[in-house]
């Protein structure tokens, strides 16, 4: 599994598995039934797809993946995987309250409520402890070090390792109204290196509405210019 996919680690293996959250890729012995490789396969293309902006391959893994899991029966782990749809979608600043998820919140576990609350800024008597490791201190210093409101040069996201984690938590603090300046830099910075077409053009065009209304017409011609280069159609190689 490859580095970006850690998040969806955490959010899927542990149920699957009935494992501890962990921080690398899954484990089980013996080897796991057919649904549970056919489900965190089709997860893993969902995000893929998904985060370089191919909508219907995405659509199509997801629903594949809820295939496998309505399987078991178990509304506890399909709304694990509607958390782990959100998150990628809170990623690319597209905000729904996790809709989906919400129909089955009532079968879900402590741990998935717990992240619900975390993905949609609503931090008051959340507890930390259910969380996934990074997003458990990642939590607690954006609480202690930047009450919403505050101004904050330096971003927060670089306590975080996983690019996918970065993106999900800059989501996070756009929602709770703790977003800095610093941390969307950081985010387009970290959604360009990974070549994630969708959130890309996401935090670019935040970067652009702010330096438009900050009146900086050339930054804002300048990031549509880049937004322009992610989103042209590829030339066809003869």
């Amino acid at each position: 599994m490859t580095r970006h996919l850690t998040l969806i680690t955490q959010l899927i293996c542990a149920t699957l598995l009935s494992a501890p959250l962990l921080l690398s890729g899954c484990a089980s012995k013996p080897v796991p039934p057919d649904w549970q490789a056919n489900a965190f396969s089709a997860l893993k293309g969902f995000s893929t797809a998904y985060l370089n902006g191919n909508t219907r391959l995405a659509e199509f893994e997801f629903a594949r993946a809820k295939f496998e899991i309505s399987s078991t029966g178990r509304a506890d782990l399909l709304a694990r995987a509607e958390l782990m749809r959100c998150a990628v979608r809170v990623a690319s600043l597209e905000f729904d309250n996790c809709g989906a998820y919400q129909a089955l919140a009532p079968d879900a576990q402590l741990q998935e409520r717990a992240y619900a609350a975390f993905l949609s800024g609503h931090w008051e008597g959340l507890n930390t402890a259910l969380l996934p490791v990074q997003h458990r201190e990642f939590v607690m210093k954006a609480a202690v070090d930047r009450p919403e409101g505050s101004v904050n040069s330096i971003s927060i996201l670089a306590t975080l390792e996983d690019p996918l984690a970065q993106l999900v938590a800059a989501g996070v603090l756009l929602q709770s109204g703790r977003l800095t300046p610093a941390d969307i830099v950081a985010a387009t910075q970290t959604a360009s290196n990974q070549g994630w077409r969708r959130p890309l053009v996401a935090w670019l065009g935040l970067q652009g509405r702010r330096a438009t209304d900050a009146g900086d017409l050339d930054a804002a011609a300048r990031i549509q210019r880049r937004i322009d280069l992610v989103l042209q159609a590829p030339q066809k190689i003869n």
